[in-house]
């Protein structure tokens, strides 16, 4: 879908893309990084909008120096930023978009309509946007980059300002865009837990470098860590505690993996052959405790900014990303 080869983007200051090198396939592909990672300029230049400094880049086999409108027409965009007049309804303004696309009156308003409940507004879609929510904002601006029905869409931070329910029904819309219409899409955000749900593969970028590309079973493959949580009793006021004593007390080093990505109040430690689950459980029965969770952890995409490089962050809008992980 997607193949860019040594792409880089230098400003007078600045650079944004540096020698970017990777191959997209369909599918549902996040492109995450920090703020200022050079995710919104690498999709003006797919989209045929913003030269290239050096380098090359394809998108559905079209060159995107030479054949910007061809790709136009072929890959649907919702920007970032808020592009929408206020003074319109949702229906005429992706009309308005379906029609720019190419596609007759008759057809544009069936479209207009079909993607517009696809994305869930119904009534209000004949109100004025200049009174719509932050949510339903983000609604009309998906529903016009799916109105033409292209090949493959740019959503470029879909979530910004919505609420977590907000953003739960965001993610859903776009794993439907593939899911049930085939439609594949390229994501970006700098919230790296959104990702990991939502997409098959996951690209990372950091100060316009590709720090990795893979599926996103692969990011979270498991780790050789058991993470372990029980309930309190009386006998045992502090159940976590009392556990990781009896553990220590057999051998066994024990963590706590209350400051990781995705663990709450839990115990982490490693698993060396099939008998440390069978210790783990005689000495949580021994104790009298009951069992919350017993498995074995995931690796995260937030690691990769930690350990893909060997380096610790180096800025802090990494350190923003990586705290929304979550």
């Amino acid at each position: 879908m997607i193949a860019t080869e040594s792409l880089s983007k230098r400003f007078p200051k600045v650079t944004a893309l540096d020698r970017l090198t990777v191959d997209i396939g369909p599918g549902v592909t996040g492109l995450v990084g920090a703020n200022g990672a050079g995710k919104s300029t690498l999709i003006k230049i797919l989209l045929g909008l913003s030269p290239a400094t050096e380098g090359r880049a394809e998108v559905l086999g079209l060159d995107v120096a030479t054949e910007g409108a061809a790709i136009r027409e072929r890959v649907g965009y919702m920007p970032e930023h808020d592009c929408l007049p206020p003074d319109v309804s949702a229906t005429e303004f992706v009309v308005h978009m379906a029609r720019m696309s190419g596609l007759p009156p008759t057809a544009a308003r069936e479209r207009t309509a079909d993607t517009l409940r696809h994305v869930g507004l119904y009534e209000e879609r004949y109100r004025p946007i200049g009174g719509y929510s932050t949510g339903m904002k983000q609604r009309v601006k998906l529903a016009q980059a799916l109105v033409h029905d292209p090949q493959l869409v740019f959503l470029d931070e879909p979530t910004n300002g919505l609420d977590p329910v907000g953003r739960d029904e965001m993610l859903g819309l776009i794993r439907r865009v593939h899911t049930d219409f085939g439609i594949s899409v390229l994501v970006t955000s700098h919230l790296l837990g959104e990702l990991e749900r939502t997409c098959d593969h996951v690209v990372v970028v950091d100060g316009g470098k590709l720090l990795r590309a893979s599926s996103t079973t692969d990011f979270t493959q498991t780790t050789t860590t058991l993470a372990l949580e029980v309930t309190d009793t009386d006998t045992h006021p502090d159940g976590t505690r009392a556990v990781r004593d009896a553990l220590h007390a057999r051998g066994v080093t024990v963590q706590d993996g209350s400051g990781l990505p995705g663990a709450g109040h839990v115990l982490l430690l490693t698993v060396t052959a099939e008998e440390t689950y069978d210790l783990v459980r005689d000495v949580i029965a021994e104790l009298g405790l009951g069992l919350v969770r017993m498995e074995q952890r995931r690796h995260h995409i937030a690691e990769v900014f930690t350990t893909g490089d060997g380096q610790d962050e180096r800025d802090e809008q990494r350190k923003e990303a990586v705290g929304h992980g979550g």
